[in-house]
């Protein structure tokens, strides 16, 4: 009996945010900016650090896996969120919310990764100025950047598979504007006890990890920065990972209530307002920080709009 009404749920209906067309519409207007903004802010990132010369180093290619990633992790939801918003499709087959699961948390996973990579990289650079293109050199650079994105996938892959195994037999009724993991377990009439741990440890391992390793790093960078005797010198060492640091207090603070917490029951609408400044406010910041706080990428904009 359990399988044939697993077998009957074939789809599930995104809520969204429920309310009248007008709210309907300024959401669709105000998520499409937003996407826009970020597409386009991240991928001219990406094609300033290709295209200036002085900006080839292991920190911008760091950022340039970053803003790829950010552009990814955006696409994985606001498309189907401005379905929603329009009312042409509310649906989403069992495999398609599976998959837009698995990426949007394959993609914040390496995202963690990525900026403890990063974090490691400032550490290096100012800790250890005259051996750090020794020791970051673009072998070690492209090791870190792929061991982020393949430990980001593989590590959501085993949670994936279990939730695939899943039975539903009740409403089909997902209350966020994208498959999000707590949303669909919650419909589940299996138990599951089992995903949810799994789940927060990964989440538990993933951040505090990350967190460490950052947390090191930034320690090391301020004990160094403070024993340079000038302060134009201080200002100039922090104001190479300013940049980074600002990104990372973002993203932790728009991600920690939203992976570690005790239950996926008692958390949904947490779940869903979080997700917005998770998947849209923080990729859409993430350029627009760099590009107001560096002062290289700022010399590197004003030169190519210079024509030089």
């Amino acid at each position: 009996m359990a399988q044939q009404n697993h077998s009957a749920v074939t789809e599930f209906i995104l809520l969204g945010f429920p309310g009248s067309p007008y709210l309907q519409i300024f959401l669709f207007v105000l998520f499409l900016l937003m996407y826009i903004v970020t597409f386009l802010g991240n991928m001219a990132i990406i094609i300033l650090v290709v295209t200036y010369c002085r900006l080839h180093t292991p920190m911008y290619f760091f950022l340039v896996n970053l803003s790829f990633l950010e552009i990814w992790f955006t696409t994985a939801s606001a498309p189907k969120a401005l379905d929603i918003f329009l009312g042409k499709s509310k649906t989403i087959s069992f495999t398609g919310c599976l998959l837009q699961i698995y990426f949007t948390f394959s993609l914040a996973t390496t995202e963690y990764f990525l900026l403890s990579v990063m974090a490691y990289d400032r550490y290096l650079a100012i800790c250890y100025p005259l051996r750090y293109s020794t020791i970051m050199n673009s072998s070690l650079s492209i090791q870190l950047a792929v061991g982020s994105w393949v430990s980001g996938f593989l590590l959501i892959a085993l949670l994936v598979s279990l939730i695939s195994q899943l039975s539903f037999c009740g409403p089909n009724v997902i209350d966020h504007f994208h498959c999000e993991m707590d949303s669909l377990i919650v419909l589940s009439c299996t138990d599951i006890s089992i995903i949810e741990m799994l789940g927060l440890t990964i989440s538990v391992i993933v951040i505090l990890g990350s967190c460490v390793i950052t947390f090191l790093s930034y320690i090391y960078i301020i004990s160094t920065v403070l024993r340079i005797p000038s302060r134009k010198g201080r200002q100039k060492a922090f104001s190479t990972c300013s940049s980074h640091l600002a990104v990372v207090l973002l993203w932790y603070v728009s991600t920690i209530l939203l992976f570690v917490k005790p239950s996926a029951r008692h958390s949904l609408e947490l779940t869903k307002t979080v997700n917005i400044i998770n998947t849209i406010v923080t990729p859409l910041l993430n350029p627009f920080i760099y590009a107001l706080r560096n002062k290289e990428m700022k010399e590197a904009m004003q030169n190519i709009l210079r024509g030089r």
